[in-house]
């Protein structure tokens, strides 16, 4: 199939993320991705747990008074929403309809920004008090998992604002429906990891 082929939602392919070579490449080469990602990150997780409230004799942070879950919450509710639009794009681009994945993949970024924006207050909040990354064990280790996942979700929101910002005027083709897939199952799993911090550090770290 002719990646540049015009399609109308008539004879859009059911799959048209894998309906290419090309496509199901990047279908394969995403979860390899991904599954190396999930190495690093189970890494970064076994070390928090085995640092946690370790530091200095007597050292005025822990987990279970620094930690708000108020906050940790709402920046879960905007996460797993943007899950959520993402998969509502990915809905319109079965149908083809470019305008639906643009403005539902717009409407992800924007909640990826919220989300970004109260992990860097609570970021400032935390060194302002004086839990920066080098006052103990504990706090590298955290700063090191939380900003780790960060940094996957600025990554996820540069690669999505791209794709909107190049394809936005070139309506659907084999071509980049495989790119707006693999973004979706990128910002899924950084979802699904930050379910797991949740649990692990804030709930676990407030409720004991």
């Amino acid at each position: 199939m002719d990646v540049n082929q015009k399609f109308t939602p008539q004879n859009w392919p059911q799959h048209a993320e894998t309906a290419t070579m090309e496509g199901k490449n990047k279908f394969v080469g995403i979860w390899i991705f991904l599954a190396s990602d999930t190495v690093l990150f189970a890494s970064v997780f076994a070390t928090y747990l085995a640092l946690k409230d370790q530091g200095p004799a007597g050292m005025e942070f822990s987990a279970q008074g620094l930690f708000e879950l108020p906050l940790a919450f709402m920046m879960t509710m905007l996460l797993l929403t943007s899950s959520l639009t993402s998969v509502y794009a990915m809905y319109h681009m079965k149908n083809h309809n470019a305008k639906g994945v643009i403005t539902w993949m717009a409407i992800t970024v924007l909640l990826g920004l919220g989300f970004l924006a109260l992990e860097i207050y609570e970021f400032q909040h935390y060194v302002h008090i004086g839990f920066g990354y080098t006052q103990s064990a504990f706090s590298s280790a955290f700063f090191t998992l939380v900003g780790t996942h960060g940094l996957h979700v600025i990554i996820g929101l540069v690669w999505i604002t791209g794709l909107i910002l190049r394809n936005a005027k070139r309506g659907l083709t084999l071509y980049n429906a495989p790119k707006f897939f693999a973004a979706s199952i990128y910002w899924h799993f950084i979802d699904v990891v930050w379910v797991f911090i949740f649990t692990v550090v804030y709930l676990m770290g407030v409720l004991g």
